[in-house]
């Protein structure tokens, strides 16, 4: 296969989209999808809830990066409405499509995870030449989580819960080779580095924020408990990154000093 002289990324502005648009700048011609018009050389103006500006944004694009993801909880099916939106814009054409998801979608009984899972099939049946990558929780979304958790007197962490963050660039390494190689379905998944509990977590990001709270474990009830309690959404096998949450959170402070509020 050609590699792709030009490459749409969806989510160019989020975490994992900016650290992958950065990789993909020196290998071929990236547009970076927004719905925002002027921000900027690479920018194209589309919306994926609408639909308006899609079919200019993809037109003669090799391959897609679709990175964007709604992460709404209460609407979780606005993923595959995106999605749908960014088919039907290609009208025939036949780009390689790129979709990151997440480790567990299969497994986890959850609103989101099943959303994703969705997603994935709808990308499956597409069509078009496909790639799909599952990755862990990134290290950016659980600073965001314990950032929460641990706004009140006491820090509170579901009890017997494991996770394995895996961080962004490690993950945007791999989907820059993806992007950039022939379709390949579904590839091994990727995950960080540690398997730790929440608990564990917790006390490393309160240490690194340098604020002292007493640590509550409550039960993860539901669901969404069930399957993260028994490590459903973890690594069953697959390839794991190489920064740990303790190596990000390092990176963080020394950057911007910004962990007790990391997304003022």
């Amino acid at each position: 296969m050609t590699r792709p002289e030009r490459v749409l990324v969806t989510g160019g502005t989020g975490v994992l989209g900016r650290e992958l648009v950065r990789r993909l700048q020196d290998q071929t011609e990236v547009r970076v999808l927004s719905r925002r018009p002027s921000q900027g050389p690479g920018f194209v103006q589309g919306d994926l809830e609408t639909g308006e500006g899609l079919a200019a944004a993809v037109e003669d694009v090799d391959a897609i990066a679709h990175c964007a993801s709604a992460a709404d909880y209460r609407r979780p099916q606005r993923d595959v409405t995106q999605l749908r939106q960014l088919l039907d814009a290609t009208s025939g054409a036949r780009p390689h499509l790129v979709y990151v998801s997440i480790v567990g979608v299969d497994r986890v009984r959850f609103g989101f995870f099943q959303a994703k899972l969705d997603t994935e099939r709808l990308v499956e049946d597409s069509g078009l030449p496909w790639t799909i990558l599952r990755a862990t929780e990134f290290h950016d979304l659980m600073l965001k989580f314990l950032a929460r958790l641990s706004k009140g007197p006491a820090a509170v962490v579901p009890r017997k819960s494991l996770f394995q963050p895996v961080d962004a660039g490690d993950v945007a390494e791999r989907m820059a080779e993806l992007v950039m190689g022939p379709a390949a379905g579904r590839v091994r998944e990727l995950g960080g580095p540690k398997v730790e509990s929440m608990a564990d977590l917790m006390r490393a990001y309160l240490a690194a924020a340098q604020r002292r709270r007493p640590i509550i474990k409550i039960p993860l009830w539901g669901r969404l408990g069930a399957g993260f309690g028994v490590g459903d959404h973890l690594l069953t096998d697959g390839d794991r990154g190489t920064v740990t949450f303790a190596d990000y959170l390092h990176a963080r402070s020394n950057a911007d000093g910004l962990l007790d509020h990391p997304y003022r």
